[in-house]
């Protein structure tokens, strides 16, 4: 159906349409009265029906957008006191080739239901909602023992310095 014919519950008609399709209906109809009454209450419950298919068919079609959207995003396991880092979606123009779009880690204060997260900055104690879609683990690892230790061994006793 065209979009006219949602919003102005009627089709769109040429001025010389409407001239023809009135000949035509006096032609057809003779002027009855009751003829008239019957089809036009036709036509009426017919635009009802077209209303009621098109509000089913958005709904059926926002329903498969919000399934296609929720496929692409990723469950994050975030807990509150966890450092994370935020992703910076401003820096666009010119950012550098090597230059990070993740900002500092910041610490979860609170997850909401919604998928917002409140986090502060433990620098300066700002704290802000954000999505947690814009969040991921900052991981603080320091190597092993094991492996330093491995390290050093191989290294000669009378190797000279640098």
């Amino acid at each position: 159906m065209s979009p006219y014919r949602v919003l102005y519950e009627k089709t769109h008609h040429l001025p010389i349409e409407i001239e023809h399709k009135a000949y035509w209906a006096i032609k057809k109809l003779n002027l009855s009265l009751d003829d008239v009454g019957k089809s036009q209450l036709l036509q009426l419950h017919e635009l009802q029906e077209l209303k009621n298919e098109a509000y089913k068919n958005s709904i059926i079609y926002k329903a498969k957008m919000k399934n296609f959207h929720n496929k692409a995003l990723r469950k994050r396991n975030l807990h509150e006191n966890q450092k994370v880092w935020l992703y910076n979606s401003h820096l666009k123009l010119f950012p550098g080739k090597l230059k990070s779009r993740w900002n500092c880690p910041y610490v979860i204060t609170e997850i909401f239901d919604s998928g917002a997260v409140l986090i502060i900055d433990p620098k300066t104690g700002h704290a802000f909602k954000v999505n947690g879609q814009q969040l991921k683990p900052y991981l603080e690892a320091e190597p092993p023992l094991a492996i330093v230790s491995l390290i050093f061994q191989d290294i000669p006793k009378d190797h000279p310095q640098i």
